[in-house]
């Protein structure tokens, strides 16, 4: 007679049913351990929790073995295109491993960042990545994340105290001006990202080394600074440069939404892309392709940084004193149909 599934089946009833040791039947249930096990032995346990309806109590295996297989990580904005991808990516490195993520969205909220720092400790979290782009960031120096495994992504340091990945936002911006220059434009303003923020620092920074390096004035009239990565503001930025006496014929954006408010602005003063005003942006963000005209930005290798990230902070929890890495990754000029060579005057 068939044994009947139990509500409670344990791992030992698993074992008796496949006929195999529990330790075997442990490493046969767990990702990270399953190749140590013969395929038709892996087969045979795997049909036995099944038929029993048995679920690993993750719990009572993370009390046994002090770990808990669950990793952190802490994003700014769930609406952001830019940061689904990068989930996605750490998720499907951490899932061979037999790790999960614990996912949580913070809404750029300091307070709620120590709330939920305070919240995954109290989890037993393995470790964190911290998918944040302030420069000045000072969670990093609580006692708590000193001592905990933390990579960094989307975002560079400016010390050696924590692994990160990021793109590379300079070579991104430079990518874009010599696109610009290469079509003829020399007079290029900059919509620039907040300072405060390392993606908006390394992307202004690239932008005057790419004009600098070809010998092109980059005058202050030309920058204006947002304030965040918002439509509105790049609405307000493009309508600022439209306003100043310093003529020019291109405009690079730090980020996609940016770009799409200094089209809208352009829109409204009368103006076309690109006829009359060349137009790039930066991340490459669903559906820019489908805007009118079809958006020239920079595409980011996201599922690349969150893949890399996870792979960093596996490293991390495995060797606590290995060394701190820094990862940049290379970004891509996608060419669409907003830019074009300058209208002779």
């Amino acid at each position: 007679m068939a044994e009947e599934p139990s509500e409670r089946a344990t791992l030992w009833a698993v074992a008796r049913r496949a006929g195999v040791h529990a330790a075997t039947a442990s490493r046969a249930l767990n990702e990270a351990t399953r190749p140590l096990v013969a395929p038709d032995t892996i087969a045979r346990v795997l049909r036995a929790a099944r038929d029993l309806n048995y679920h690993p109590n993750h719990a009572a295996r993370s009390l046994r073995t002090q770990r808990s297989m669950t990793i952190g990580v802490v994003i700014p904005d769930i609406t952001n295109s830019l940061f689904p991808p990068i989930v996605r990516g750490i998720e499907d490195f951490l899932a061979p491993a037999g790790y999960v993520a614990l996912v949580a969205n913070t809404g750029r909220d300091v307070d709620r960042e120590r709330v939920v720092m305070r919240e995954m400790l109290a989890r037993s979290v393995e470790g964190i990545v911290l998918a944040t782009a302030r420069r000045d960031y000072p969670l990093l120096e609580e006692p708590p994340l000193r001592g905990l495994p933390v990579v960094l992504v989307n975002r560079v340091t400016d010390d050696a105290l924590f692994s990160s990945v990021s793109t590379d936002d300079r070579l991104g911006a430079r990518l874009a001006v010599a696109h610009l220059l290469d079509l003829g434009h020399r007079r290029i303003a900059h919509i620039a990202g907040p300072d405060s923020l390392s993606t908006g620092f390394g992307r202004k920074s690239g932008y005057l080394e790419g004009m600098r390096s070809a010998g092109v004035s980059a005058p202050a009239s030309l920058l204006v600074a947002a304030d965040s990565y918002a439509e509105e503001e790049g609405y307000r930025c493009a309508s600022e440069l439209l306003g100043r006496r310093s003529p020019f014929t291109a405009i690079l954006a730090a980020n996609d939404m940016l770009a799409l408010g200094a089209l809208r602005a352009l829109d409204e003063h009368g103006f076309r892309c690109p006829e009359d005003y060349s137009l790039v942006g930066f991340n490459d963000m669903p559906l820019v392709d489908r805007i009118t005209p079809p958006l020239t930005t920079i595409r980011l290798p996201q599922y690349e940084a969150g893949s890399e990230a996870a792979r960093l902070l596996l490293d991390r929890i495995r060797q606590r004193d290995g060394p701190v890495s820094a990862v940049l990754l290379a970004p891509k000029l996608v060419v669409r149909r907003s830019t074009c060579p300058p209208t002779p005057v």
